[in-house]
């Protein structure tokens, strides 16, 4: 038999094996990385409408201030009240950027089910300030 002969003796006899094995390797393959529509029910998990209450720890500005965002997807955005954009991640991370007239902030911190909180900081009327919100779905 010469050598190319050999060669695809050998390659018909491992492409048999394999073939065998590749409804097994689907399965498995399936298995271990989530459909789309798994990944989007986890990112649509956040989606609605929140109420952010914040509360100043550092700095001359009020606390209780309230603005609502919403959460479409990974996006974040207003709700009314002032621009708010942003994004959250599959975990309920999210990172915002808020303003309302002169006043900018960012934040950023975790949602899960129905509420969430973290920190933020920012100038407020023209003081710089710092502190933790809480938000509840609505």
């Amino acid at each position: 038999m010469t050598h190319s002969a050999q060669s695809i003796t050998r390659f018909t006899r491992f492409s048999h094996h394999a073939l065998r094995w590749l409804p097994v390797l689907a399965t498995l393959a399936m298995a271990a990385a989530p459909g789309t529509a798994d990944a989007a029910g986890r990112l649509g998990a956040y989606n609605g409408t929140w109420t952010t209450v914040f509360a100043t720890t550092r700095g001359n500005c009020s606390s209780g201030y309230s603005v609502p965002f919403t959460v479409n997807g990974n996006r974040v955005s207003s709700a009314g009240g002032g621009r708010v954009s942003g994004s959250i991640n599959r975990g309920g991370a999210v990172a915002v950027q808020v303003s309302v007239g002169a006043s900018r902030a960012s934040g950023g911190g975790r949602l899960a089910g129905n509420s969430g909180a973290g920190s933020w900081s920012g100038i407020i009327t023209g003081d710089r300030c710092s502190g933790t919100w809480q938000a509840t779905r609505s």
